[in-house]
């Protein structure tokens, strides 16, 4: 199988998987046969509002196995990058940032702080007005803005909803400031996946060109672009953003 080139399957999981509540058709199927081909299996994820153990119980409920060292999300590859520095954090984003940036050391600060050495970005939907306000303030007064991943969206069901990147994107179009962006496309998130997983030759498998695939690229590594997602064939004809393979769901890694 197509699958068994690869010594690691690195897989995006919104669009991929699942979407909104539910499984992505043949998600379930896909991979219940990839683990008994014994495939080594990374589950890869800008998202940064769950932890690993949220991530893997809610892979669990739709029938798909997992378990929580196999996920990597943005919000741990942003505290590992932060506990270097040490210091407090204001977020915009939910648990998952919250409780990585905690376990790394940082001191998180709500409210309406005076001053803190970063503005953490990620998605977060239950941002307000309020909390972007004083997001854009610390930044102008000398906080050092970081954003877990840059996504403008991600599929829910029926539609797209906005990103950690649409939240971004209100404060460096207030302040000016640019931001330091940990997930994919960067190669910190992938490197830190390909570490948990001890490949050399990996695969990833992901929804978005600019993200899932460009990152893939940048990095020489092989990608698949499953159509079930963001991205869309009529794009990846359009883009200069090859994907290796275009699937139009995940059975094209049994073939």
């Amino acid at each position: 199988m197509l699958a068994a080139r690869y010594d690691a399957l690195m897989f995006d999981l919104d669009g991929v998987l699942y979407r909104g509540d539910g499984a992505v058709p043949h998600a379930r199927e896909t991979m219940a046969e990839l683990r008994r081909a014994d495939a080594r299996v990374v589950f890869l994820t800008n998202n940064s509002s769950r932890t690993p153990e949220q991530v893997a119980a809610k892979l669990e409920a739709i029938g798909i196995s997992a378990r929580p060292s196999e996920v990597v999300t943005s919000a741990l590859a942003t505290a590992d990058l932060l506990a270097a520095r040490g210091g407090s954090a204001f977020v915009v984003g939910q648990d998952g940032i919250r409780r990585a940036l905690t376990d790394a050391g940082i001191r998180v600060v709500d409210g309406e702080p005076e001053r803190v050495d970063h503005v953490v970005v990620g998605v977060d939907l239950e941002a307000t007005y309020a909390k972007l306000r004083t997001a854009c303030v610390l930044v102008q007064r000398g906080a050092r803005l970081v954003a877990t991943n840059p996504d403008r969206s991600f599929p829910a069901p029926g539609a797209l909803w906005p990103g950690a990147g649409a939240l971004l994107a209100v404060i460096t179009e207030t302040t000016g400031a640019d931001a330091e962006v940990v997930g994919k496309p960067f190669a910190p998130l992938f490197e830190a996946a390909r570490a948990r997983a001890g490949a050399t030759s990996p695969l990833v498998i992901g929804d978005r060109l600019d993200t899932d695939i460009e990152g893939a690229r940048a990095l020489g590594w092989d990608s698949m672009l499953v159509l079930t997602g963001v991205s869309t064939r009529e794009e990846v004809d359009a883009s200069g953003i090859r994907p290796t393979y275009v699937a139009e769901d995940l059975r094209r890694l049994l073939d």
